[in-house]
């Protein structure tokens, strides 16, 4: 062999010296490209004064880019330089989250979405790709902390070439995760890699089991997708939608550190504008509001009476008395309101309608002095009776309130009769009643997101695009051409409150989103190439399989579909896998699960006690992971105790993360403090949350409750 594996620390030293060196060759770099862009910048306000028209466009340019090169230099200061390749033809590429070019326009560093560098991230030993050496190269600020190698073509190996480590991957898999996502841009592997890559039109499918980076293929698919056709992606808009609060604040620092911080990160509960849920109903009751036949049911709302409005209007007009009976004004609402019509856009429909009733009475009764149609009408436009009772009658509607309509039990009868069965009425009755005090569910946002399209809104006053550079009347402030540049493309990126043009949609755990959600979120995407990324193992789903299926297929319409799966897991030790594989068996015995590719030699502990035990229990067991790891701490408890729960951890350092069985989906920690196992178990989507709730550990998992005939 004419290579060396080493371990040696003094030889692990001085391989890290020498990378040290690159790195510092890279971050001066960085300070004169940082240094040149100020200047740049200064002198092209200095000259904005002097020289021909064109040649201060020509420089205003100038200094507009390099002021967005210093923006993205700065982002990306923090581990610049991640990886290094040494190819058989003697070259050597390093690989880092932007591309930097020396005085002379050598690289120094390729930037990891650009071709060159995918061989970082395919190269196999069974496919070298041209590739003797991957190094991965760890570093704290502008400091290498350490190294790891992988030789993937031993025969093309030069004699001095040393070997450090033992392999990019399984090193990361074992440091901390802290309190966000963990960074692997520099660890992707080649079945991820050609996801991350897959053609940008169409539909990328993504599925796989717990811990194969499913989530992180998205995220880095979304930043590869910004970095190939910017123009496109960040002018359209790339929108990433997860299922949790919790889960979007987890992820929310990993494009950022990608260099892309144009994307937008939404919650299924913060989709629609004014509402961040965060509630979560019972699994049955989820799946009733998730339901296509829930649009049936608020169609019905839509279209009925208000809820205390007048039930008649009697009019005293010039010694006549006109009226309206509740007959009258049903027939009125009705025709105004067929089916397909949009309530807040046919309310003029439905004053009209009144007018001519009110207009044809008048006539019969031949009143004295009716003058024509017109005036007719705006003498009982001026009237406030009149106004107020057009007012009360018909309204400007805001989902909310309709929504709040189905919290009376004769209504929600009424909207639900012959779509729902008894029980499932039963099961919805009440679920409404908390909206006024405690706002909506997740499930319920969905819902407000129908009701907004049943409804439609009314017409508003086009707004004027503000001038940035207006001083006063007449007065505009001097700007050169970089000001308006900057102006361009800040103006571009402000988007509608409920923007609905995104170039790209991202939806992760896309096996929890009901037919419902799948209709507010195609909305968003209706010009959009997506990427779905999800489990089916994992789904917390309980209604109607084939339903939900139609629903994803029609938001995601006739595009092409590309399908990956993902079939190594990263995140997991074999020892903790293996506990939530027996779980998932026991339902689905024949599921493909993925491959846990480490093993750390500790198995994970389960503890019985009872209650009266339990709350000092678990803090104690939260305690010890404190000591056993260095990164998060996971108590992971059931939906209904959680707020209960937590109080038991309460004081504890913020490494200790209190979530629900539901919240954790799509997280992982260091430890896993499970609390009630046994209460997961009761059907098929708790066994599916349990095996979720199971396979979020990557080094230790500790299981605590009463009941200790949980595990198969």
């Amino acid at each position: 062999m004419r290579f060396t594996v080493l371990s040696d620390a003094t030889v692990l030293q001085q391989e890290i010296e020498v990378e040290q060196e690159h790195v510092d060759r890279v971050y001066a770099r960085l300070t004169v490209l940082r240094r040149d862009a100020s200047r740049a910048e200064k002198e092209g306000y200095q000259l904005a004064g002097v020289g021909t028209f064109g040649a201060l466009v020509e420089r205003d340019a100038m200094v507009f880019h390099a002021a967005r090169r210093r923006h993205a230099l700065d982002t990306e200061h923090e581990g610049l330089v991640f990886g290094r390749l040494d190819l058989n033809t003697g070259a050597t590429h390093y690989v880092g989250r932007m591309g930097i070019r020396d005085d002379n326009s050598r690289p120094l560093v390729v930037d990891w979405r650009a071709p060159a560098a995918a061989a970082f991230y395919r190269a196999t030993p069974a496919d070298p790709l041209g590739v003797v050496r991957r190094r991965m190269i760890q570093s704290s600020g502008e400091r290498v902390t350490g190294i790891e190698d992988d030789l993937l073509d031993p025969e093309a190996a030069p004699d001095d070439m040393r070997i450090v480590g033992d392999g990019a991957l399984l090193a990361s898999l074992s440091k901390a995760t802290g309190h966000g996502m963990r960074d692997i841009v520099s660890t992707i592997q080649r079945e991820q890699d050609d996801a991350i890559r897959s053609p940008a039109s169409g539909v990328t499918v993504v599925t796989g089991g717990p811990g194969t980076g499913k989530t992180a293929v998205a995220l880095h698919r979304a930043a590869y997708l910004l970095y190939a056709d910017r123009n496109r992606f960040a002018g359209g808009g790339i929108l990433v939608v997860g299922p949790s609060g919790v889960f979007v604040n987890y992820i929310a620092t990993v494009l950022p550190s990608l260099g892309e911080d144009t994307a937008t990160l939404r919650s299924l509960g913060s989709l629609v504008p004014g509402y961040d849920a965060t509630r979560v109903d019972p699994t049955d009751v989820a799946a009733i509001k998730g339901s296509l036949r829930m649009r049936r049911v608020l169609e019905r709302a839509s279209h009925d009476a208000v809820p205390d409005a007048p039930s008649e209007l009697r009019l005293l007009y010039r010694g006549t008395l006109l009226r309206l009976t509740r007959g009258d004004l049903d027939r009125i609402r009705r025709a105004a309101l067929p089916r397909g019509a949009r309530r807040n856009e046919a309310r003029g429909s439905g004053f009209d309608r009144v007018f001519n009733e009110l207009w044809s009475q008048a006539r019969q009764a031949k009143v004295s002095g009716l003058p024509e149609k017109p005036d007719f009408e705006a003498e009982l436009a001026d009237r406030n009776d009149f106004r107020e009772f057009l007012k009360r009658w018909w309204p400007r509607f805001t989902p909310m309130r309709v929504l709040r309509w189905l919290a009376d039990p004769a209504r929600l009868r009424a909207y639900t009769q012959g779509l729902l069965s008894k029980d499932e009425i039963a099961r919805l009755q009440g679920s409404f009643d908390a909206l006024a005090e405690h706002g909506p569910t997740i499930a319920d946002v969905a819902l407000l997101d129908e009701l907004d399209e049943l409804m439609g809104r009314p017409r508003q006053a086009s707004k004027k695009s503000k001038n940035p550079f207006h001083v006063h009347d007449g007065v505009q402030e001097v700007s050169t051409f970089a000001d308006r540049q900057a102006a361009a493309y800040a103006q571009r990126g402000v988007r509608e409150e409920d923007y609905r043009e995104y170039a790209h949609v991202v939806v992760d755990e896309s096996q929890d989103v009901s037919p419902m959600q799948w209709r507010m979120v195609g909305r968003r995407g209706s010009y959009a190439s997506w990427t779905i990324v999800g489990d089916p193992a994992q789904t917390a789903w309980s209604g109607d399989l084939e339903e939900l299926d139609r629903a994803r297929e029609r938001a995601l319409g006739s595009r092409k579909r590309n399908s990956y799966a993902l079939t190594t897991n990263y995140r997991n030790s074999s020892e903790i896998f293996a506990v939530a594989a027996s779980v998932i068996r026991v339902i689905m015995p024949d599921l493909p699960l993925p491959t846990a590719v480490r093993s750390t030699g500790v198995d994970p502990v389960d503890v019985v006690t009872d209650e009266v035990r339990l709350p000092a229990l678990v803090r104690e067991l939260a305690e010890k992971q404190l000591a056993d790891v260095d990164g998060t701490i996971g108590v992971i408890t059931p939906v209904p105790r959680r707020d209960e729960m937590a109080a038991w951890v309460d004081g504890l350092p913020e490494r200790v993360q209190v979530v629900t069985a539901l919240e954790a989906k799509g997280m992982e920690y260091d430890a896993v403090v499970l609390v009630e196992p046994g209460s997961l178990t009761k059907d098929p989507a708790g066994i599916r949350t349990l095996y979720v709730a199971l396979s979020r550990a990557t080094q230790r998992l500790t299981t605590i409750g009463t009941d200790p005939a949980w595990l198969p």
